[in-house]
């Protein structure tokens, strides 16, 4: 039988990525299914093999054995979770058409725009599943990470992924995650947007973690005025974003998060690259099309594009050089 074909009465389930939050799901779903890893970090598999995931959380710190390995050859499986980086999705998708049953499902819980389309291209839109997650995590190791902050996650789903996905949010609520399918999800995806074209900037820009970023008036004034712009291009390109007050979400979500690290904080901090373009840059490209300005979203994207030019070489043995 193929690596996450369901065995024993245990959905197969396949996350492709071995980064914080590969390893956050993987960790939390493991003890329900029969969860397999795929990537091509040789020092993140090699730690996934030899012990397992090591999650740090507010019940202290565990081992939770997984499988985990550098290809999809011979993996076969209903049920696929893409959490890789954004410049990384073109080849994850790739892997995800070829682990994924006729009737399966791959789902993106990735940050920014565009991953569904790519994700699409490869598996068919029928096999291809758009998700929003506001979970918290910082990578510690290779297999090491540690859960940042709780947050709700969503299911956009069509008739023709319907009933998978109804049987992965089932998986998802009982591994302890806040889930629920929707009909809006592009107001979802842009509702993110909204908070992580803010909070990731500038937290990496200023090299702290989420919640140090209430305590700074001016680092607070930033990441506000970044928040409105980028509501004002949702409403502009006819988006409806899932809250009624922008300012008050992100301030919100920052303080569920507050002891984490943000993504693009710890990609800057291994010298790896960011997800500054499938954020900001795509604020920024979203207002052109409609005639507008994003003064803030822009100076965010040139300084952190400057910031990664600076990097150089600089890196740490934690940098995943790929998936």
């Amino acid at each position: 039988m193929s690596p996450s074909e369901e065995t024993d009465g245990r959905p197969g389930l396949v996350i492709i990525g071995t980064g914080a939050m590969a390893c956050l799901f993987g960790a939390r779903l493991a003890r329900l299914a029969d969860v397999t890893l795929l990537g091509s970090w040789p020092r993140g598999l090699e730690a996934l093999r030899r012990e397992g995931i090591r999650l740090r959380d507010r019940a202290g710190e565990r081992v939770v054995p997984v499988r985990a390995l550098g290809g999809p050859a011979g993996v076969k499986s209903r049920l696929a979770l893409v959490l890789v980086k954004s410049h990384q999705t073109r080849r994850a998708a790739a892997w995800a058409a070829e682990v994924l049953t006729p009737e399966g499902v791959a789902v993106t819980l990735q940050n920014g725009l565009g991953n569904l389309q790519q994700l699409a291209e490869a598996t068919g839109t029928h096999r291809a599943a758009l998700g929003v997650t506001m979970q918290g995590a910082t990578l510690l190791g290779p297999g090491h990470v540690s859960h940042g902050g709780d947050g709700p996650t969503a299911l956009g789903c069509s008739a023709a992924t319907k009933p998978r996905l109804l049987e992965l949010a089932k998986l998802l609520r009982r591994a302890g995650f806040q889930t629920e399918l929707t009909d809006n999800l592009e107001g979802l995806v842009w509702g993110k947007l909204v908070i992580n074209s803010a909070v990731n900037p500038v937290t990496a820009l200023l090299r702290v973690h989420n919640g140090a970023l209430l305590h700074n008036p001016d680092a607070r004034a930033l990441l506000l005025a970044a928040v409105r712009e980028t509501a004002r291009v949702a409403e502009g390109a006819g988006h409806s974003l899932p809250y009624p007050d922008p300012a008050e979400q992100v301030i919100d979500a920052i303080r569920a998060t507050s002891r984490n690290h943000s993504s693009m904080l710890q990609d800057v901090l291994r010298g790896s690259p960011t997800e500054i373009e499938a954020l900001n840059g795509a604020v920024v490209q979203a207002a052109r099309q409609i005639g507008m300005d994003a003064p803030v979203n822009e100076t965010l994207l040139r300084l952190v594009r400057a910031l990664e030019a600076g990097a150089g070489e600089q890196q740490t043995g934690c940098r995943p050089p790929d998936l």
